[in-house]
């Protein structure tokens, strides 16, 4: 038998008993005997030539992928596989330029990111962490000062209508509510069967009673939201980000809820993570905040596991891995004829 396909596996899915997040029948997948895995020996924000050197596969979590990971002579790595569906922690063309695949696991976040987002917004609607601070100061005799807003006749807006950003919708269709749409690659024809109406970003700020952002973070998106599409919120919106927090310009969202130009907001992601114990938005009470792991379920993890674990088994018994981010790859000499588009 031939020399193993080698996998690394980010070391922060590992739990404090020392198992994983990803549960037993995801681990299962690398229970192969073409493939000897292991955690990565260490945390480190960017991978290096030596990583690369010596595994044909990563299974990620955070930690980037530069180009520089992939100018060594020695380089081994035939694949990234991401945990999730952002790849902005992975320099793409280095990948496709070295015959790297890169892949996402869009099924294990569409509903646990999804529902999350939903959570948020009952969460905001419902006031609740207001009405919970309430009864912990045993302030009762306060609750009819702090009516919540009902969601029948209002209205969601979601900007990104892909794989997370159309279960949304899917998801608030019991709820009565009016759901619109902003983004350029999604026509109107696409989402006719869940009553959504895709429009312009101004319009989708000015008109909605929660504002839902699941963009990817590209260079299109970057510092997409900053002060004057907040200036455009109504007084008594709510706005949720589960995306990527660059997308967001923070410095222009503290100061809207700081100011209540808004009637607060739920964000899970951050524009440094972890965030710095300085940060204003921590001392704020109308932001329910979150450490990038709001769809953090037994679920989620599990199919992220799965999914990932599946695209390297694949690639080391010579198929080819779904879900490919960076399709053309396959026009490198290193895979040329060896699979059909």
């Amino acid at each position: 038998m031939g020399e193993k396909f080698r996998v690394g596996v980010s070391p922060e899915v590992v739990t404090a008993d020392g198992g994983t997040v990803f549960g037993e029948d995801a681990m299962k997948i690398l229970d192969d005997p073409a493939i000897e895995w292991e955690y990565l020996p260490e945390r480190v924000p960017a991978l290096t030539q030596e990583h690369a050197a010596r595994y044909d596969a990563f299974c990620l979590m955070t930690a980037k992928v530069t180009r520089e990971t992939l100018s060594g002579r020695h380089r081994r790595l035939k694949l990234v596989a991401r945990f999730g569906v952002g790849y902005d922690s992975v320099d793409v063309p280095a990948c496709t330029e070295a015959g790297v695949m890169l892949t996402i696991t869009p099924e294990g976040v569409r509903r646990p990111v999804a529902s999350s987002v939903m959570a948020y917004v009952l969460a905001l609607a419902h006031r609740m962490l207001l009405k919970d601070q309430l009864v912990r100061e045993n302030r009762w005799a306060e609750k009819g000062n702090f009516l919540g807003m009902g969601l029948t006749g209002r209205t969601l807006g979601v900007i990104g209508v892909g794989n997370i950003g159309s279960e949304v919708f899917r998801l608030a269709q019991p709820f009565d509510m009016r759901l619109l749409g902003c983004d350029p690659n999604v026509p109107q024809s696409e989402v006719d069967s869940l009553g959504v109406t895709m429009t312009d970003m101004d319009t989708l700020m000015r008109e909605s009673d929660f504002v839902s952002v699941n963009t990817l973070l590209d260079d299109t998106t970057r510092g997409l939201i900053g002060a004057r599409e907040f200036g455009l919120m109504k007084p008594t919106a709510y706005f949720i980000n589960t995306s990527r927090g660059p997308v967001v310009q923070e410095a222009a969202l503290t100061e809207t809820l700081e100011n209540n130009l808004i009637a607060g907001a739920a964000i899970d992601v951050f524009a440094q993570e972890p965030v710095a114990m300085d940060n204003p938005l921590l001392k704020l009470d109308n932001v329910i905040l979150a450490p990038h792991a709001i769809c953090h379920t037994d679920e989620c993890m599990q199919l992220l596991g799965k999914l990932a674990f599946q695209a390297a088994a694949d690639l080391a018994h010579g198929r080819k891995a779904e879900h490919l981010v960076n399709p053309e790859v396959l026009d490198h000499p290193a895979w040329s004829g060896k699979w059909s588009q």
